[in-house]
C-alpha cells in the first residue's frame, strides 16, 4: 500500500497526503493514516510543496545596519469613529525600531506617503524600502518619490513573504500589547486620538523594552547610527509631488483629470512632465527632458483634488435628537388597547375568588 502510495505521489508531485489516502481508501477501500504517509514521502524525500516543488529554506536575514532595509506593511486594526483604522508602519531591519507609522481610514498611497515621510524627516533616508505587492505599495508616485530620494524600492515575490517576519512579528506584538487595551469603553474618540495614543507606547514601551533576538532595545541598536542623513524640506516636497505625463495638444493645452491647462506654445507637440501637489490640482509646474518649463496656467478647472487624494472621512457623529421612534410605536400600541378594551369599563368580580371566578377572569 505504502508502494502504491509512493507512486501516486511520484505520478503528480503537488498531490497531498490526504488526497492520496483518499484515493487508496477509494480504490483500495483502505488506506494508511496521513501522518504515516507523510513520513513515508520524507523518507523517499518525496515531500513538495501545494505546487510541486520541493520545499525551500529561507535563512535569517538582518540588514548589518541601521538605515540599510526598511520593512513596512499595514495592518487592520480596530473600528474608531464608525470606520476600520489601518495602520501604515515601517520597521528597521537591523534595530527592530519603528521609523515611521500612522493610521487611518484608508489603505491607499496617500496614508503610505504620509508614513513614509513622517520616517525620512525623523530617521533618515534609507538604502532600501521593502514591501509587498498590495495596490498602494506599487503605486507609480510611490515610486517616484523613492527614486526622487536614491532609495531602492523592493517588493515580495507573491506566494513567498521571506524577509517579512520582522514587521509581522512587530505587527503581533500591536495586536497583543496595544489594540488589547483599545475596547468600546475607553476607546480612542478618533484618529487624531488613536495616533498621539500609538506615538506615546511606541516611544515609551516598544522602543525601550529590550528585544528577544537582539537582546538590546530597539532605541540602543538603532543609536549606533549616530547622526542619519536627514533630507531637506525641499528633497521631502519634491520627492512627495506627483507627477503625471501629457502630450501638448495644437492649442497650447494639456488636460489632466478633467481639467484643462495652457502651456508653452513651444512645447506643442511635445510629451511633457506635469508636477503637482494631490491635493490641489490648480497650481502644476511643467517639465521637459528635466528642465523646468514654467507653471501651468488653469483654463478650466473642474476637479481641484486629485481622485486618489481622499481625505479621511472622519465624519463626526449627528448630535442626538433625544426622540426613541420604538418607544413612540409602544405607547401608541397601549393606548390603542385601552381604547378597544376599556378596561375602565369592565365589571368588578367581586371578593369571590372560587375556581369558577379565576377562569371567568382568565377568559376576560
Amino acid at each position: 500500500m505504502l508502494e502504491l502510495a509512493a507512486a501516486l505521489k511520484r505520478e503528480v508531485p503537488a498531490r497531498t497526503a490526504a488526497q492520496i489516502a483518499a484515493i487508496l481508501r477509494a480504490h483500495s477501500g483502505w488506506s494508511p493514516d496521513e501522518r504515516t504517509l507523510q513520513r513515508h514521502f520524507v523518507r523517499l524525500e518525496l515531500n513538495t510543496r501545494p505546487d510541486g516543488q520541493p520545499p525551500q529554506a529561507f535563512g535569517r536575514f538582518e540588514a548589518e545596519a541601521p538605515n540599510v532595509r526598511w520593512t513596512g506593511d499595514a495592518l487592520h486594526g480596530p473600528v474608531v469613529g464608525g470606520r476600520k483604522a489601518i495602520l501604515f508602519g515601517f520597521v528597521d531591519d537591523h534595530s527592530r525600531l519603528v521609523v515611521g507609522h500612522r493610521w487611518g481610514h484608508l489603505e491607499d498611497t496617500v496614508r503610505l506617503s504620509a508614513a513614509l515621510r513622517n520616517a525620512l524627516a525623523c530617521r533618515g533616508i534609507p538604502q532600501s524600502v521593502y514591501l509587498d505587492n498590495g495596490a498602494a505599495m506599487v503605486d507609480r508616485q510611490l515610486q517616484r518619490a523613492c527614486a526622487v530620494l536614491g532609495i531602492r524600492l523592493v517588493h515580495s515575490r507573491p506566494g513567498q513573504p521571506a524577509g517579512r517576519g520582522k514587521i509581522e512579528r512587530f505587527f503581533r506584538t500591536v495586536r497583543e500589547q496595544f489594540l488589547v487595551e483599545i475596547t468600546p469603553a475607553q476607546g480612542p474618540a478618533d484618529l487624531v486620538e488613536l495616533n498621539t495614543l500609538f506615538t506615546a507606547w511606541v516611544e515609551t514601551v516598544y522602543h525601550r523594552r529590550v528585544h528577544t533576538e537582539t537582546e538590546q532595545t530597539p532605541l540602543e541598536r538603532w543609536s549606533v547610527i549616530g547622526t542619519p542623513t536627514l533630507p531637506t524640506p525641499g528633497q521631502l516636497r519634491e520627492a512627495f509631488l506627483w507627477s503625471e505625463w501629457r502630450t501638448v495638444a495644437k492649442t497650447a493645452t494639456v488636460g489632466l483629470h478633467g481639467n484643462t491647462y495652457e502651456v508653452d506654445a513651444a512645447l506643442v507637440g511635445r510629451r511633457v512632465e506635469l508636477v503637482f501637489d494631490p491635493f490641489d490640482l490648480t497650481r502644476l509646474q511643467v517639465r521637459w527632458h528635466d528642465r523646468p518649463m514654467g507653471a501651468a496656467v488653469p483654463h478650466r478647472i473642474g476637479r481641484h483634488v486629485h481622485a486618489k487624494a481622499r481625505p479621511e472621512p472622519d465624519t463626526p457623529p449627528a448630535a442626538a435628537t433625544g426622540i426613541d421612534y420604538l418607544r413612540l410605536v409602544q405607547a401608541q400600541h397601549t393606548a390603542e388597547l385601552a381604547e378597544r378594551v376599556r378596561y375602565a369599563q369592565l365589571p368588578d368580580p367581586g371578593p369571590d375568588t372560587g375556581p369558577d371566578t379565576t377562569e371567568r377572569q382568565a377568559q376576560q
